[in-house]
């Protein structure tokens, strides 16, 4: 029987910090633009207007509730169907969804990436190649204060505060297990070019094998 042609998604995901959008970037930077498009987990936290502000600055970002996963799932059918799809943008200061969309055509090579795209089954269905970065947690802590305090307007101590409160035990609690999903486990992130390389050769052969199908 014929194989229905359909894109091939790669899901790369780890803890903040951990690399896995620099990794993200090298696969992206692989292939022709018009073969691959990027898909954040981020862009689908849930929207969150009907809350008032004080109660929206409470919203633990690390917790798989936190995400409008359904939302997510059928925007990934549609892309498997080769349609377009309007993508939420999310406003980091209102802590809520913003008002725009941005149109995503359909494309070859979908990567999804995000901490929590491994911990629901629908979600891990649907990926060719599950993708973990894995980082040590000293590291990413580290990464994480340079990136809040240069790019996000954060003091040191707030940092330190999240990390410790909500993002390490949500990592132990929630992303880490996820591990044991993976096909292939990528150390030190971005700087892992050997890993990224195998990543690209395998996502241009199953590309290739499909092209030979049609």
């Amino acid at each position: 029987m014929a194989q229905i042609k359909r894109p091939i998604i790669i899901g790369v995901t780890g803890g903040s910090g951990s690399g896995k959008t620099s990794v993200s970037q090298a696969i992206l930077n692989h292939f022709p633009k018009q073969e691959i498009m990027m898909l954040e987990q981020d862009s689908y936290y849930k929207d969150q207007s009907e809350m008032p502000f004080s109660e929206r600055l409470t919203t633990n970002y690390d917790h798989p509730f936190a995400f409008d996963t359904q939302l997510l799932i059928d925007h990934l059918q549609k892309l498997l169907h080769y349609e377009a799809i309007e993508k939420p943008v999310y406003d980091y200061a209102a802590h809520t969804r913003s008002k725009e969309i941005v149109r995503q055509e359909p494309k070859e090579v979908i990567l999804l990436e995000g901490i929590l795209i491994l911990e629901d089954k629908r979600l891990r269905d649907l990926m060719d190649i599950k993708v973990y970065v894995d980082t040590d947690d000293d590291i990413r802590i580290i990464r994480r204060i340079k990136r809040d305090m240069q790019e996000r307007d954060r003091t040191l101590d707030s940092v330190i505060d999240q990390y410790l409160s909500v993002v390490k035990p949500m990592y132990h609690q929630f992303i880490e297990p996820t591990k044991r999903y993976a096909d292939i486990i990528v150390p030190e992130g971005g700087q892992n070019h050997v890993a990224i390389d195998l990543i690209a050769t395998k996502v241009a052969a199953i590309l290739q094998e499909r092209s030979h199908h049609d």
